[in-house]
């Protein structure tokens, strides 16, 4: 079942919203749920990326200086090549 709301846009997004619609032929509405869907899926994945990293992370206990400091020595090992 859906459900109406309403949302305030800046004029100037509006209208890019309205262009974008236009464009691929379907309507505002339409073109709203998918940026949204879109958009929660996106922090979805970002969600499990850092969860993982966190979970390995626990386990190997790699400080933010060890990255810092591998990230150094690659960059003098591909200078050194």
């Amino acid at each position: 079942m859906n459900q109406t709301v309403n949302i305030s846009f800046e004029k100037a997004l509006l209208k890019e919203i309205d262009k974008i619609a236009k464009k691929e032929h379907r309507s505002r509405s339409e073109l709203i749920r998918e940026a949204a869907r879109a958009y929660i899926e996106k922090k979805s994945r970002w969600q499990a990326i850092f969860s993982f990293a966190d979970k390995a992370n626990s386990k190997v206990k790699i400080t933010e200086n060890d990255i810092i400091d591998g990230i150094k020595q690659l960059r003098s090992n591909k200078k050194a090549s």
